[in-house]
C-alpha cells in the first residue's frame, strides 16, 4: 500500500485526490478561483498565481481530511495544468503580472505575425506543430505582454508555464536556470524540438519583433519529461499543504494530457477529453507531421511515445452560452435531448464561437447556425450544437488517421461525459463506432500515475493505470443514426472548409434543402 497526491489544475478551480496503490481514490477535493474577464475586451482571460496557491492549499488540506489519511503517509505530489497558461517572471520568480490564461486571445495579430514569418523563414518547426501558431501559445502572449508593458519590460526574467511555475514554487526553486521546463508544455506551445536544436533561433525570433532579443537564452534550462524529478517539497510548502517535506514533484504536464494518462490511454487509442473546451490526445510510437494539429511532440503524453494534441476551443462554454442566451441552463434545456434523432432539427451548427483551434487554427471565426426557421428553440440549438462537435472532432480524427496516427478506440473524458449520455451516444453514432467512458471521473488520476512513478511505487504508467484507472461504460453506434451523419457529415465538411478556409471555392446552394429532407424524415422515423 502507497499513497500519493495528484492535482489537477482546471479553468476555474484545482482538484487534489489522494490516491493509494491498491485501492485507488481515497477523496478528493476542489477550490475555486476567479477568472478575470473584460467585458470591453472579450479576449482578456487572466488568472493569477496567488489565488491558484491558495486554492491548491485548501484543495490538498481539504482531500487529505476527507481520505482519512496523514499528510505525512503521502509519498509523492503531481500537478498538471491548463496551457498554454504563461506567466511572465521577474527576480526570483517574482510573477510581473497575472497569467495569460489558455483562453486567452488578445494575441491574434502576434500569433498571425509568427505564422506569416515562420512559413516565409521555412522555419521547420512551424511544421509540427500543425502549420500555424496560435495566439493561445507561449511566444504569443509573450510577445503581446512586451509589447503592451513598456514600464515593466527592464524588470522581465523570464516567462514560464503554469505546470512549470507550480512546481519551482513548491520546490522552493528561484534561478529560472535551475527550472526544469515540461517538454510537453513547451514542444506544444512554443515550438521546442529536441531534433531541431529546442527552441527557434535567435534569429527568428529578432526579426519577428527586436524586443524578443535575448529571449531563448531567458527560456533556456533544463528540459523534461514527466517521468524526471522537478525537485522536491519544501518545508514552507509542505507545512502549507500539510505534507511531509521533501517528497518528490514530477515535471509537470498539461491536464489533457495526463487525462488521457488516467483514462487508460494505449498506443493507438484517442482520448477526448471533454470540458470548457475539449482536447483530443493521442500518442504514437513514431513521430509523423500531422498538418492542422496543435503539436506533434516527442515524450509528451507518454515520456517514451509521441503525443499528438488537437482539441476544439469551445464545448462547455459554447453549450453554456446557448443556454445563457436564452435566459436558462444547460441543465434545464437537457431533459428531453435523448428523444432527439440524427438531424431532426434540420440545423447545421459549426463549433467556431471561440474560433477554430484544429485542424484550420484560425481564431478569426464565428459560430455559423445553417437551417434555423420561426419555431426553433434552444433545447434543438443545444443538441445541434452537441452534433456540430461530433463531427468537428471526426474531421479531426479523420485528418490523424491520414497521417498515419491510429485511433482504433475512442475515449471520451473530462467532465461533460459523465454526466451526458447523450453527447456520448451522438458521438458514437456520428463515428460510427464505439466510444468508451470511464466509469469514473478521472480528472487528476494521470498526476496520480505519475506522482507513483516518481515515488518508485509502480515501475512504468501501464503497470500503474493496470491498477487505479476505472473500467469503461461503452456505447454503441445505431447502424440507422450513422447514415444519416455519414449525409450530414458530407454537408459538415463542406461547410467547414468553404467558410473556413480561405480560397475554397464551395457552392452551398444545396444545403438548405438537405437539412429541410433530412429533418422531415428523421421526424417521420421518429413519430412511427
Amino acid at each position: 500500500m502507497a499513497i500519493v497526491a495528484g492535482v489537477d489544475f482546471g479553468t476555474l478551480s484545482v482538484r487534489t485526490s489522494i490516491v493509494d496503490s491498491e485501492r485507488g481514490m481515497l477523496g478528493t477535493a476542489v477550490a475555486e478561483y476567479p477568472l478575470h474577464r473584460k467585458r470591453e475586451d472579450p479576449e482578456f482571460a487572466t488568472q493569477s498565481h496567488a489565488d491558484h496557491m491558495s486554492a491548491l492549499v485548501k484543495a490538498t488540506r481539504e482531500a487529505i481530511k476527507i481520505a482519512g489519511v496523514s499528510g505525512e503517509d503521502v509519498l509523492s505530489i503531481a500537478l498538471d495544468t491548463t496551457g498554454s497558461s504563461v506567466v511572465i517572471v521577474g527576480k526570483n520568480l517574482v510573477p510581473l503580472d497575472d497569467y495569460y490564461l489558455w483562453c486567452d486571445h488578445r494575441a491574434k495579430n502576434e500569433a498571425s505575425q509568427i505564422t506569416a514569418l515562420a512559413h516565409q523563414e521555412k522555419l521547420e518547426a512551424i511544421e509540427w506543430c500543425g502549420g500555424v501558431y496560435s495566439s493561445e501559445w507561449g511566444f504569443s502572449k509573450l510577445l503581446h505582454w512586451l509589447r503592451n508593458n513598456p514600464d515593466k519590460r527592464d524588470q522581465f526574467v523570464t516567462a514560464f508555464e503554469h505546470c512549470d511555475m507550480i512546481a519551482a514554487t513548491l520546490c522552493g526553486i528561484h534561478d529560472p536556470k535551475l527550472v526544469k521546463r515540461s517538454i510537453c508544455a513547451m514542444g506544444h506551445k512554443w515550438m521546442w524540438n529536441a531534433k531541431l536544436g529546442g527552441l527557434p533561433p535567435e534569429s527568428f525570433l529578432t526579426k519577428i519583433d527586436p524586443l524578443l532579443a535575448g529571449v531563448r537564452e531567458k527560456l533556456d534550462g533544463s528540459y523534461a519529461t514527466s517521468d524526471k524529478i522537478a525537485g522536491t517539497l519544501t518545508v514552507e510548502w509542505a507545512e502549507k499543504l500539510g505534507l511531509r517535506a521533501g517528497i518528490p514533484i514530477p515535471v509537470g504536464a498539461f491536464d489533457a494530457h495526463w487525462d488521457a494518462i488516467g483514462a487508460g490511454a494505449q498506443l493507438g487509442d484517442v482520448v477526448n477529453v471533454v470540458g470548457t473546451a475539449s482536447c483530443i490526445m493521442a500518442y504514437a510510437e513514431s513521430a509523423q507531421l500531422v498538418p492542422g494539429v496543435c503539436g506533434v511532440v516527442q515524450g509528451s503524453i507518454h515520456p517514451q511515445h509521441t503525443g499528438v494534441e488537437a482539441g476544439l476551443s469551445a464545448m462547455g462554454d459554447l453549450f453554456a452560452t446557448i443556454a445563457r442566451r436564452s435566459n436558462t441552463t444547460v441543465a434545464a434545456l437537457t431533459p428531453g435531448l435523448e428523444n432527439y434523432r440524427a438531424g431532426q432539427t434540420g440545423l447545421l451548427r459549426t463549433t467556431w464561437d471561440n474560433g477554430d483551434r484544429t485542424i484550420l487554427v484560425n481564431p478569426f471565426l464565428g459560430g455559423i447556425t445553417i437551417g434555423w426557421n420561426m419555431v426553433h428553440t434552444a433545447q434543438d440549438e443545444l443538441f445541434a450544437a452537441i452534433e456540430g462537435t461530433a463531427m468537428h472532432t471526426r474531421i479531426i480524427l479523420d485528418r490523424m488517421n491520414e497521417y498515419g496516427v491510429p485511433t482504433s478506440r475512442v475515449i471520451n473524458g473530462g467532465g461533460i461525459p459523465q454526466k451526458n449520455n447523450v453527447l456520448n451516444q451522438v458521438y458514437a453514432n456520428a463515428f460510427g463506432r464505439p466510444v468508451l467512458v470511464p466509469e469514473k471521473s478521472i480528472t487528476s488520476l494521470g498526476s496520480a500515475v505519475f506522482a507513483f512513478l516518481a515515488a518508485g511505487v509502480f515501475k512504468t504508467i501501464e503497470e500503474a493505470q493496470a491498477t487505479i484507472c476505472p473500467k469503461y461504460k461503452i456505447f454503441t453506434p445505431d447502424p440507422e443514426q450513422t447514415a444519416i451523419y455519414n449525409e450530414l457529415y458530407s454537408m459538415y465538411r463542406r461547410v467547414y472548409f468553404g467558410f473556413g478556409k480561405p480560397g475554397h471555392p464551395e457552392d452551398f446552394s444545396d444545403i438548405l434543402p438537405a437539412l429541410i429532407r433530412i429533418s422531415r424524415e428523421a421526424l417521420a422515423l421518429k413519430n412511427g
